[in-house]
């Protein structure tokens, strides 16, 4: 059981508020969708850096359900166009959803696994890759943070 990485995992994620004081949950639900598709300069939108996100739990979550590692870096802020209330929440949904999938398979995962190779020993071990998880998600949090600070501040 791995307790303290799927704690990590749902602190950036879900529902924390320990090392950032917020979590993407909070941040990206609390942001409509013509405010998180707003670009400021060459920076990316919230919108992109939640599909970013999203994008490696899902493909890493494929992972952990059996399948092989199907995603590239090339690919990883190719969102489709958000048109819509209703295509933003459904981005924000599919994010929720399988956060909460990936922190299960962490919670639940055999220690023993955490050292093995993930897909192949360049990619390093589970343990490595779902750190680097935590890691990449409070680094784009970041962003978002500040972006959303000024898209407010010049509403």
């Amino acid at each position: 059981m791995n307790i303290d990485l799927a704690d990590r995992l749902r602190q950036v994620l879900l529902n924390g508020k320990w090392i950032a004081n917020t979590n993407f949950k909070e941040q990206i639900t609390s942001i409509n969708w013509k405010k998180a598709t707003q670009r400021i300069g060459n920076l990316n939108s919230i919108a992109s850096l939640t599909f970013h996100i999203n994008y490696y739990l899902k493909g890493v979550l494929h992972v952990f359900e059996g399948g092989g590692l199907e995603i590239s870096d090339k690919y990883s802020f190719d969102m489709p166009e958000i048109k819509s209330e209703s295509d933003w929440k459904d981005l924000i949904g599919d994010l929720v959803d399988n956060a909460e999938k990936y922190i299960s398979h962490v919670e639940k995962m055999d220690s023993y696994l955490l050292s093995k190779p993930f897909v192949k020993a360049e990619y390093g071990s589970y343990q490595r890759n779902i750190e680097a998880q935590i890691e990449h998600s409070y680094y784009h949090l970041g962003q978002i943070v500040l972006i959303k600070k000024i898209i407010m501040a010049h509403s």
